[in-house]
């Protein structure tokens, strides 16, 4: 059964989206089968995936609220190497009706119920806020991953994340756990930076990832060109550190003697 992992901050600007891309594509890069699910009506993962938001058929929404089967709206990222669950500005419609759907909060999960053994992983891009389509997402994960910025600021906003997270582990998914914390958009010469991300090492230890993504200029343009920065420009510090996280990911999985799942290709 492939791994349900959100990545969650309800902060905005912090290389959330960035993230659920890159990593997507960095795993799908080492053939693992990767489903990306847009969960923000802002559809950034989509267009980031080389989709046009505006013209898909079927998206986040209807798969949501009933209207249409999980396979027939999950698309092909051909060139990005994984498939996508896209969104778009419809997705805002299905958060209001959720309010009134029973057992709401679950919807997400019931969906996966029937794809999760076709991948080997499957991401969810989660909204910058704490709303029911976040409450959906960390209901049918197992695992958070939480990019966040070096900063004052930030360590507010994640003990709020934290908060949350550790309501619905101990109300509606007793199975959910921080799978890491990312440093994203790190700059090394700047103090506050450094203070911040030793104060995180302190106090979350291996939690941590080893990882750090820098601030990187063709990070910031390859959304624009629909393309993962490992294909925009495979030699960026970008890249590098998204292959790395990947690398990363799956030797925490081979320490902790969790599987780590190869494409049906691998075994041909």
């Amino acid at each position: 059964m492939g791994r349900i992992i959100a990545v969650a901050n309800q902060k905005g600007g912090v290389g959330k989206t960035t993230t659920s891309v890159n990593l997507s594509a960095s795993l799908a890069a080492t053939k693992r089968r990767v489903l990306l699910i847009d969960l923000d009506p802002q559809g950034n993962a989509t267009m980031g995936s080389g989709i046009d938001k505006n013209t898909v058929d079927l998206s986040c929404c209807e798969v949501l609220l009933g209207e249409s089967g999980i396979d027939d709206a999950i698309v092909e990222a051909r060139e990005a190497g994984f498939d996508l669950l896209p969104a778009n500005a419809d997705l805002t419609a299905a958060e209001v009706a959720l309010m009134t759907m029973p057992q709401s909060e679950k919807l997400l999960q019931k969906t996966l119920e029937g794809v999760c053994q076709r991948y080997d992983y499957i991401f969810i891009d989660c909204p910058p806020s704490l709303n029911m389509l976040t409450v959906n997402a960390l209901v049918a994960a197992r695992g958070v991953i939480i990019p966040m910025q070096c900063e004052y600021y930030a360590l507010e906003g994640l003990t709020a994340l934290l908060d949350t997270i550790e309501k619905i582990r101990t109300t509606l998914n007793f199975q959910l756990q921080i799978e890491g914390i990312l440093r994203t958009m790190f700059d090394s010469r700047n103090r506050l930076a450094n203070e911040v991300s030793t104060q995180l090492l302190n106090h979350f230890g291996s939690k941590v990832y080893n990882t750090i993504v820098p601030r990187n200029v063709r990070l910031a343009e390859a959304p624009s060109y629909g393309l993962p920065v490992m294909l925009y420009d495979r030699h960026s510090q970008g890249a590098r550190a998204y292959l790395a996280l990947a690398g990363e990911i799956l030797r925490r999985e081979l320490r902790h003697g969790k599987p780590t799942l190869v494409s049906q290709t691998d075994n041909t």
